[in-house]
């Protein structure tokens, strides 16, 4: 089996959704973006939401650039202040589901219509539910709601395997997840879970543009950080370097007329190594290492059980 590509030719598509001034609606890389010009009417991290009420996210919705709110029934909404509307998250989901389906079905040339949905180990029923429901209105037929770590060790072929024990290591654009699996004639169960939902590649992106804001201040006295447009293309640019150091020793960082004061424009030229690079994440690096020591222990397992 292959991933199909979306319609941008990517072979993934972040979870954003986004609405512009003049009604349009943005899914996916294109959605992303823009956010930092238009945080009130972009929308990420719905998974913190879903199939939640509202008493259970007062900590995520501070967390967020849009505005969270609870109605008399306890449910979530999401305002979108540019529609003058608001949303339950299941139908920003389902914006998602819609794009994914869509692209898959002009590329196979045929109408897709079922789909199985993979979430968190840790969702209860309610969040399974709620992702189901995302999935009926973005007009699918969902068959089944699976595990992620079940659907990765699936993808690996770690199903064909006899009797083994799995530790499944999901770092994400937001969250992070790690679950331990036995496995045996195909069938998964999970020992244990545990995880960060406040760490993701988002945050690596964000020390590389916190460290350029510190620079750029050192060196010309002016603070990018209450700057939107510079901010999005730091932001970009920051994920574009994290991505290149997984293959280089050291990247370049160029954004030309990055601000301007009365004496010009001002550029933006540093170099960032992965020595550096690894320095700057380093507690986020050691955060990792927890949730990990916590499956294990909740696994009741060493180490050196781990098959895979």
């Amino acid at each position: 089996p292959v991933v199909i590509a979306n319609s941008e030719g990517a072979r993934t598509t972040p979870s954003v959704v986004a609405y512009t001034k003049n009604g349009e609606r943005l899914v996916g890389q294109i959605a992303k973006r823009q956010a930092v010009i238009n945080p009130e009417n972009t929308f990420y991290s719905i998974k913190r939401f879903i199939g939640r009420k509202g008493n259970e996210v007062s900590e995520e919705s501070k967390q967020v650039s849009y505005k969270v709110i609870t109605d008399n029934n306890q449910n979530v909404k999401i305002e979108c202040s540019v529609l003058g509307k608001q949303f339950a998250p299941e139908e920003i989901s389902a914006q998602v589901l819609r794009k994914l389906a869509e692209d898959a079905s002009q590329y196979l040339g045929q109408k897709v219509t079922q789909a199985v949905i993979t979430v968190p180990a840790y969702f209860n029923d309610s969040q399974r539910q709620a992702t189901k429901d995302a999935g009926k209105i973005a007009g699918l037929e969902v068959l089944r709601i699976i595990n992620e770590p079940t659907a990765a060790s699936l993808a690996y072929g770690l199903d064909k395997k006899s009797n083994e024990t799995i530790l499944v290591f999901d770092l994400g654009g937001g969250t992070f997840d790690v679950s331990i699996l036995e496995v045996g004639d195909g069938v998964f169960e999970v020992l244990s879970t545990a995880g960060d939902t406040h760490l993701g590649g988002d945050d690596f992106d964000k020390k590389i543009v916190d460290w350029l804001i510190t620079e750029f201040k050192k060196l010309e006295g002016i603070d990018l950080s209450k700057d939107r447009q510079a901010l999005q293309r730091l932001t970009e640019a920051a994920e574009k370097a994290k991505v290149e150091l997984s293959n280089v020793s050291q990247t370049e960082i160029s954004l030309p007329f990055i601000t301007a004061t009365d004496t010009g424009p001002k550029h933006l030229e540093k170099t960032l190594t992965r020595a550096k690079f690894e320095e700057l994440c380093s507690d986020l690096i050691n955060r990792c290492r927890i949730p990990v020591e916590t499956a294990l222990k909740d696994a009741k397992l060493d180490a050196n059980k781990i098959n895979e």
